[in-house]
């Protein structure tokens, strides 16, 4: 039991917490709506079971620079599709994302962010590996409640900003998608930032 409120609690942390996964939930849901938003909520289920495997294998093995580098390269697409969302036009919309999946997005940035890695290298797997020590239930206890949380609280967001995204004028649609992409480029240059000073030191 104690494994799954702990998976609970951190997936909750997790869902909630602002980073470049949630400020893309809350763009894409602005402009093409919560089918889209939703999408980019499940991409957890897919990244994390690479970097579960990986981290696993590597757990405090991967080097410093090596993570920091990472986050770099994730803070610097993020800060590209802040812009992409800045310059894209309400009406222009559908031309321009017809060819874009927001599922792929949601896999580039969470699989370049480093802060899924980090969490399962660091906190995750060494749960995961004293949760199996003691029963592969455990282990699923653990997985499964810490991703129903984790994803259930960013398609409920995306939800939630559906249901306001139908009560905006064309303007004000507008003007909400492109402060998220202002918050977009902000999560990038923070994330980037912090981990080229990691790099540095």
């Amino acid at each position: 039991m104690r494994y799954l409120i702990l998976g609970l609690s951190l997936g909750l942390g997790a869902g909630i917490s602002p980073g470049p996964l949630l400020a893309l939930v809350i763009s894409t849901t602005l402009a093409r709506g919560f089918r889209a938003g939703a999408r980019v909520a499940f991409t957890p289920l897919i990244t994390d079971t690479i970097i579960i495997s990986v981290s696993l294998l590597l757990v405090h093995a991967i080097p410093v620079k090596l993570a920091s580098l990472l986050g770099i390269a994730g803070g610097i697409y993020v800060v590209w599709l802040g812009v992409e969302a800045l310059r894209t036009q309400l009406e222009q919309d559908a031309a321009l994302t017809s060819g874009s999946d927001p599922l792929a997005k949601g896999l580039l940035v969470n699989l370049l962010s480093p802060h899924p890695w980090l969490f399962w290298i660091v906190v995750g797997g060494p749960i995961l590996l004293a949760a199996w020590a003691e029963s592969p239930a455990y282990f699923a206890a653990f997985l499964g409640g810490f991703f129903l949380v984790l994803v259930g609280t960013k398609v409920l967001i995306a939800a939630v900003i559906a249901q306001g995204r139908e009560r905006l004028s064309a303007t004000n649609l507008l003007r909400a998608q492109k402060i998220s992409g202002v918050i977009l480029i902000i999560a990038g240059v923070a994330v980037a930032v912090e981990f080229g000073q990691q790099l540095l030191s």
